[in-house]
C-alpha cells in the first residue's frame, strides 16, 4: 500500500510514519490529532480515496492519501460499508507501525462519509457502532472532514 503525501510523492506506509513523527517532533509540545477517513466516486469503476490526516491541533496539518479502484459496488450500503473498512485496514496499520515509535498512543478518529442529511442516515447507528466497537473515535458529517473534504479531492 503506497500513499501519496502532495509534497513529497509516493511513500510507503513505514515512511509515511516516519515523515508523521518528524512533524510532530518539530513542535511536540502541541497536541496532534490522527484523522483517518475514506471517500468515494463511482463511474464505470468506482474510485476509493483513503486519507491519513496528522492534525497539529489549531495551528494545520499533513496528510497522505491512498488510491484504489473497484468494480462491482453495488448500492450506496455497499459503498459506505466498504469506505469504512478500508478506513478501519488503514488505521489498523498505521498504528502496527506507530507502536514502533514513542507515538503508540496517539489520538485516533475515523471520520465516515455519512450525516443526518440524506440516504445515509439511516446506516448511522451501524456504522458508528462498528467504528467505535473497533475501538476508534467517529466523526460524521459535517465534522468528517477527513472524507467529506481531504480525502473526496482526490475521488474526482
Amino acid at each position: 500500500m503506497n500513499f501519496i503525501n502532495p509534497t513529497k510523492g509516493k511513500m510507503s506506509i513505514q515512511e509515511m510514519v516516519q515523515d508523521i513523527v518528524a512533524f510532530m517532533e518539530e513542535e511536540p509540545s502541541t497536541s496532534y490529532k490522527l484523522i483517518i477517513g475514506t471517500d468515494s466516486q463511482s463511474r464505470e469503476e468506482s474510485c476509493f480515496v483513503t486519507a491519513v490526516i496528522i492534525h497539529r491541533v489549531g495551528k494545520g496539518a499533513r496528510y497522505y492519501y491512498y488510491k484504489k479502484y473497484m468494480s462491482h459496488v453495488k448500492n450506496l450500503r455497499h459503498k459506505i460499508f466498504t469506505e469504512t473498512s478500508m478506513s478501519l485496514d488503514a488505521v489498523t496499520q498505521l498504528k502496527e507501525e506507530m507502536a514502533k515509535t514513542r507515538y503508540k498512543n496517539m489520538d485516533v478518529e475515523i471520520h465516515v462519509d455519512i450525516g443526518q442529511n440524506g440516504d445515509t442516515k439511516e446506516l448511522i447507528r451501524e456504522v458508528v457502532g462498528w467504528v467505535m466497537g473497533s475501538g476508534f473515535k467517529v466523526k460524521i458529517k459535517p465534522d468528517a472532514c477527513g472524507a467529506t473534504k481531504v480525502a473526496d479531492k482526490y475521488t474526482k
